[in-house]
Parts: structure tokens; C-alpha cells; sequence
């Protein structure tokens, strides 16, 4: 139809007292988010490791999927050369949705020996229906005596010294460290807050020349604390700076993240994922500041925890070449 005559049209109909409707368009509905399909669980009972005793042990498995749970096996293992009978064990029948099965198993464990250790059991169920994975996991850690009490009870290196007494340092196995003057200037005074990667962390507050970090060596530290991240501060020696730390929880359980550190000086700032925190100008030597103009660093880095547990202890990486300044807990 011409203009014209649609305006005439228009107003004919609007005389007539007529009311035209004009159907909107359709507006599609925004499809809603499809549910988190429901895993199978499995748990293990705690284990009780005062030996040399045979400890038995409960794994119960709970059907949490849509279907009836079939041919179930379930099998254990504890650490490396702790014998368990039997190893596998079948359970009849089918599980309803919703419904738990319990099994039980037998496990020897040797006589406790001094100092801190954890040991990790494992249990494994494989199925058919259930929540159509086919199999599940679950793990369990213990600990047998107590971690140390914070990241500065496990100083075990200097790497911070003052330029009128260098020969305490050692940060890199020949006596080199840390300008205390220079990372002061960098912002890294003794006791400074530092934050990074969302975390609130503190650089060593103790005396220049004395031990100021960890060269991580498995050490297992306590922290508390609930987040969805663990943050370190520290920096490399070499290239090589990385290993992998494992969180254990207040319920048993545990994850584990890797991470690493560029070395000190040279590497890119951003090797194995680190973010650069800060960099001080030259270091010192056995016989006093020097390399000036040359850039030795610190940075950050993290690894990813499980945000609805509460963290009980760490254990660090068994890489020498790994120096940690502190680590927080981030959200």
C-alpha cells in the first residue's frame, strides 16, 4: 500500500473509532541452565593406624544418579606395600537411586614411626547404570604426628642479608641473596604487607642474615582457612622451580595443584605462570653488594582449592629449587 493511502486508511479507522492491534514479535525465552548431573560417592571410613595392627575399613558407595546402579565392584588401597584383603570386593544385586551400600576390607598397617607422615587411602568403584560414569573415586588422608606450626617454624634458608654483612646468604647455594636495602626500595621491607593475586600476604619479618624462607623440601605447614585458591610468595633458583602442593582438609580429604617460580634473575617474568611482585636492583655477594642493574625478583603464584572445605594443613613441593616467603588463602 502507497503512503498515502495508509494514512488515509489510518485515519478512516481512527474516525470509526476502530482500533488496530499489531502483534508484537515473539521474544524468545532464554533456555535455563541444565542441571549439574548428580555424581556417584564414594567415602571411606577412618582408619585407624596405631600398628602393627590389621585395621579394618568401611568404603560406602551411594548411588546419587538418575538410574538403578549394576554389576558394582568395589575395590582399596592404602600406601605403597600395605597389604588389603580382600582387594576387590562384588556387591549383589542393584542399588536404587539414592540408596548406599557399605563394604568392608581388612588392611595391615606397620608400626608407627616418629615424626610426620600422611598416607593416603584410595577406594574405586566401577558400575553399570547409576550416574552412567561407569566408575568413582574417593579418597581419604591421614596424618600421623603434627605439622609445623606456621611457614616461619620451616625457615630453613637465608636469602634476605644487609649490604654491610652479606656472608650469612645463601639463597642459591653459592652465597648469594637479597639486597635487604634494595628490596626495601622495591617495597619488600621486613614485616610489609603484600598483596597479590588477591591475596593478603606478609614478607618476612625477621633480621636481615638470618633464615627468612622455605626451600621446599615436602614440609608440611599448618594453615587455616577456606577460599578458592592457595597464593604463593617466593621466587626460583634455576629453571627448574617447580613441583606440585597438596591441600588436606579438615574433612579427610585433599587436592593437589602445581605450581612454580621463574629463577631469581633472568628467566621471563611470567615463566611457569608466575606474576612478577616485585624486583630489586643487583644482589648481594659473599664479598659484598654488587651486579647492579640487573633485576632479581619476587613473585606470586597459585594453585586452586576446594572453596566450600576448610583448609587444615599444606604440603610443600620436594623441589629445593622452590623458596616460599609466605602463602594465604584467597577467595
Amino acid at each position: 500500500m502507497r503512503p498515502a493511502r495508509l494514512i488515509r486508511t489510518l485515519r478512516a479507522t481512527a474516525a470509526a473509532g476502530v482500533v488496530l492491534l499489531v502483534p508484537a514479535q515473539a521474544v524468545a525465552a532464554e533456555p535455563e541452565p541444565a542441571p549439574v548431573a548428580a555424581k556417584t560417592e564414594v567415602t571411606i571410613s577412618p582408619v585407624d593406624l596405631e600398628g602393627p595392627a590389621i585395621s579394618a575399613v568401611k568404603v560406602t558407595v551411594k548411588n546419587a544418579g538418575p538410574d538403578r546402579m549394576r554389576s558394582l565392584k568395589v575395590s582399596f588401597a592404602g600406601p605403597v606395600g600395605w597389604a588389603v584383603q580382600p582387594a576387590e570386593r562384588s556387591v549383589d544385586g542393584a542399588l536404587a537411586k539414592g540408596r548406599s551400600v557399605e563394604t568392608e576390607f581388612r588392611i595391615q598397617v606397620p608400626e608407627e614411626r616418629p615424626g610426620f607422615t600422611v598416607r593416603t587411602f584410595t577406594a574405586t568403584a566401577t558400575y553399570k547404570g547409576g550416574d552412567g560414569a561407569g566408575s568413582a573415586t574417593g579418597t581419604r588422608s591421614q596424618r600421623t604426628g603434627e605439622p609445623v606450626a606456621n611457614l616461619a617454624a620451616a625457615y630453613n634458608s637465608v636469602a634476605i642479608t644487609d649490604e654491610s654483612n652479606t656472608a650469612p646468604g645463601d639463597y642459591d647455594g653459592e652465597g648469594n641473596s637479597f639486597s635487604a636495602q634494595k628490596l626495601a626500595a622495591a617495597g619488600l621491607s621486613r614485616g610489609a604487607s603484600v598483596t597479590a593475586l588477591g591475596a593478603k600476604l606478609t614478607w618476612p619479618d625477621v633480621p636481615s642474615g638470618t633464615k627468612d624462607n622455605v626451600s621446599s623440601a615436602g614440609q608440611a605447614v599448618t594453615l587455616s582457612g577456606q577460599g578458592s585458591k592457595l597464593v604463593f610468595l617466593g621466587s626460583g633458583v634455576g629453571s627448574g622451580a617447580t613441583g606440585s602442593a597438596t591441600v588436606h582438609y579438615k574433612d579427610g580429604t585433599s587436592t593437589k595443584g602445581s605450581f612454580g617460580f621463574p629463577n631469581w634473575s633472568f628467566d621471563p617474568a611470567d615463566a611457569h605462570g608466575a606474576t612478577l611482585v616485585a624486583s630489586s636492583d643487583g644482589r648481594n655477594r659473599p664479598s659484598g653488594y654488587g651486579n647492579a642493574g640487573i633485576a632479581y625478583r619476587v613473585f606470586a603464584h597459585s594453585i586452586p582449592i576446594d572453596a566450600t572445605k576448610q583448609v587444615d594443613f599444606v604440603v610443600l613441593p620436594g623441589n629445593g629449587s622452590i623458596h616460599v616467603f609466605d602463602m594465604a588463602i584467597a577467595s
